[in-house]
């Protein structure tokens, strides 16, 4: 599987199926990178992004896949704690501390819960946080689904920072962590260095710092 960061929160996870999370990239389009499926992890404007246009069935929380189906976009519903299976793709959608609503054309709309996701595809084990504060069950979703990657918020505003994100990153406990949610904007313009220096030299977990753009390639594990 290749992982490749795109910018904000947005990822495209390459493998078997194409799965674009949180199709969102400041200034830009993720039309190209012509994604099977899309998941979003809450409604705000810079995670829903595109997904209402690139034509591609949406996992999302039950209230976002109402209002998506609504506009006739394909999209498959859940709810935090369940597991669905789309394409051979692996959804499991898990709680994220953070406010929920849908922006939208007709104002901010009932948008369920924030979430996450750990996505299995082709023996590799994502888990993408979404926007979320700092909470003690991310222990739990390190132990029930040992995630191979995760990818963590940083920005310090909007979600965890530098500091609560290296305690997610031992709570969790995959192995390659790599920073998200970070330097779109003034208001989260955040240096992930210090992040990467200060988690490597006190854990065995190794963090791969991307450019927007960048790919990682990941190998299944036994």
């Amino acid at each position: 599987m290749h992982l490749t960061w795109l910018g904000h929160s947005c990822v495209l996870l390459s493998g078997t199926q194409k799965v674009l999370i949180d199709p969102y990239i400041p200034e830009s389009s993720v039309a190209s990178t012509s994604p099977d499926i899309v998941a979003v992890t809450h409604g705000h404007y810079d995670h829903l992004g595109e997904a209402a246009t690139l034509g591609k069935t949406v996992v999302a929380i039950s209230e976002i896949a109402h209002y998506l189906q609504a506009q006739g976009v394909p999209a498959e519903g859940m709810n935090l704690g369940g597991t669905i299976t789309v394409n051979g793709v692996s959804f499991t959608m898990t709680p994220a501390v953070h406010s929920a609503g849908i922006d939208s054309a007709a104002g901010n709309l009932p948008g369920g819960a924030a979430a996450g996701y750990v996505i299995r595809m082709d023996g590799v084990s994502v888990y993408h946080a979404g926007d979320t504060a700092l909470f003690s069950d991310m222990k739990l979703i390190g132990e029930l689904y040992h995630p191979d990657v995760a990818l963590l918020p940083i920005d310090g505003r909007y979600t965890m920072g530098i500091s609560e994100a290296m305690m997610a990153a031992n709570f969790v406990g995959a192995k390659t962590v790599i920073p998200i949610h970070y330097n779109p904007r003034d208001k989260i313009r955040v240096d992930p260095v210090p992040f990467k220096t200060a988690l490597e030299r006190t854990t065995d977990l190794t963090v791969k710092i991307l450019k927007p753009g960048e790919s990682i390639e990941f190998s299944p594990t036994s």
